[in-house]
C-alpha cells in the first residue's frame, strides 16, 4: 500500500471510530474475520504474500484483484479451508482451520451454478442450510454419558428411553422440526424465492439459483456470508436485484466479504475494498478506492473503463 493510500485508509477509519463514538478506552468486538501476516503458495511461490486484515462485524467488503491475484485463495484461507504457510487466520476468535460453528457462515461458491444438474428443489437446497443444528449437543438437559451413548449407540439408547424426545429423534436422524422448517419458509420469502420453492434448480435463471443458496445461508442463521463472484453467468437485471438483496442483508447485521470482479459493482454497493495482487494494495472506504492510484497499481488502466471513473 502507498503512503497516499494508508493515509487515506487511516484517516477514514480515524472518522469511522469517531463517528461510532469509539475510542482507545471502549472496548470492541472481536474481529469475524482476523488475518496476520498471512502468506500462502500451493507451490514454493507464494499466492498471497504478508496479507493482514480484519473485518467486524456488520461490514460489507469487497475483495478485488485481477484474474490469479489470489481472492479465492485468500477467501479459503479466510474460512479455515487452507491453513497458511506463515501468519494466522482467525475466525469469529478462534483459528480458522480448526473453526467448527459453520452455522455461523454461510458460502456461495463462485460455481454454485454448477448445481443445476442437481435433482433438487429449491426448498431442499434451502433445508440444508438448518442440518447443522440438528446435533446432540443443542438438546438440552442432556448429560455428557448421554450424550456419549446416543452417538456410540443411536438406536439402541433411543429405544431404551429416549425415543420420546423429538429433538433427539430428529438430531439422529436429520428431521426437520416445525420451527427449522418455519426458518426455511422465511428465508425463501427473504429471498424473494416463495414462489419456485417447489421447482427444481435445473429449471432456475443463475440469478434465481444463487438466491436459494443465500436462502440456504439465512435458513442456517449465518452471521458471515462469503459469496466469491456470485454474479459471474447471471443477467444484468438479476444482478441488481442480486445486490439489492445483499444489501438488505448487511442493513440486517449480517457481516459480507464479497469477491468480485465488476469493479463497477464493487463501486456502487461495497462500503470498503480490499484491493489484492498476492499483496493488499489499497484496504480502506470506497470512496478512498477509487481515487487511489491503487486501481492502476494492481489492475493496470483498464481498471479505469471497468469501473466507470473518469478521475
Amino acid at each position: 500500500m502507498s503512503t497516499q493510500d494508508s493515509d487515506a485508509a487511516s484517516t477514514a477509519e480515524s472518522a469511522t471510530r469517531t463517528a461510532t463514538g469509539s475510542d482507545a478506552d471502549t472496548p470492541t468486538a472481536e474481529p469475524v474475520v482476523d488475518l496476520s501476516g498471512v502468506t500462502f503458495g500451493y507451490t514454493s511461490t507464494p499466492v498471497v504474500t504478508d496479507v493482514s486484515l480484519a473485518v467486524d462485524q456488520g461490514e460489507y467488503v469487497a475483495i478485488v484483484g485481477p484474474n490469479g491475484s489470489g481472492k479465492s485463495t485468500l477467501m479459503q484461507l479466510m474460512l479455515g479451508l487452507l491453513e497458511p504457510d506463515a501468519g494466522t487466520a482467525r475466525l469469529f476468535d478462534e483459528s480458522a482451520v480448526r473453526f467448527d460453528d459453520g452455522e455461523r457462515i454461510g458460502y456461495v461458491a463462485q460455481h454454485a451454478s454448477a448445481a443445476k444438474e442437481m435433482p433438487i428443489t429449491v426448498r431442499e437446497v434451502v433445508k440444508m442450510g438448518r442440518f447443522a443444528h440438528l446435533t446432540l449437543d443443542r438438546v438440552g438437559d442432556l448429560n455428557r454419558d448421554t450424550i456419549g451413548a446416543l452417538r456410540e449407540a443411536p438406536l439402541e439408547t433411543v429405544r431404551a428411553g429416549l425415543g420420546t424426545v423429538p429433538a433427539i429423534v430428529n438430531a439422529i436422524f436429520g428431521r426437520l422440526s416445525r420451527s427449522d422448517l418455519a426458518i426455511v419458509d422465511e428465508a425463501l420469502e427473504t429471498v424473494g424465492m416463495s414462489a419456485f420453492a417447489d421447482r427444481r434448480i435445473t429449471q432456475l435463471s443463475g440469478g434465481q439459483r444463487q438466491r436459494a443458496f443465500i436462502a440456504r445461508a439465512l435458513a442456517s442463521e449465518a452471521d458471515l456470508l462469503v459469496l466469491d463472484e456470485p454474479t459471474v453467468g447471471v443477467d444484468a437485471e438479476s444482478v441488481d436485484a442480486f445486490y439489492d438483496l445483499l444489501g438488505a442483508l448487511n442493513d440486517e447485521g449480517i457481516t459480507v466479504v464479497l469477491i468480485e470482479h465488476d469493479l463497477g459493482a464493487v463501486v456502487d454497493h461495497a462500503d470498503r475494498v480490499v484491493c489484492l495482487n498476492r499483496e493488499v494494495y489499497f484496504d480502506g472506504p470506497t470512496e478512498a478506492f477509487v481515487e487511489s492510484d491503487a486501481l492502476a497499481r494492481a489492475f493496470g488502466t483498464e481498471a479505469r473503463v471497468l469501473t466507470g471513473v473518469d478521475g
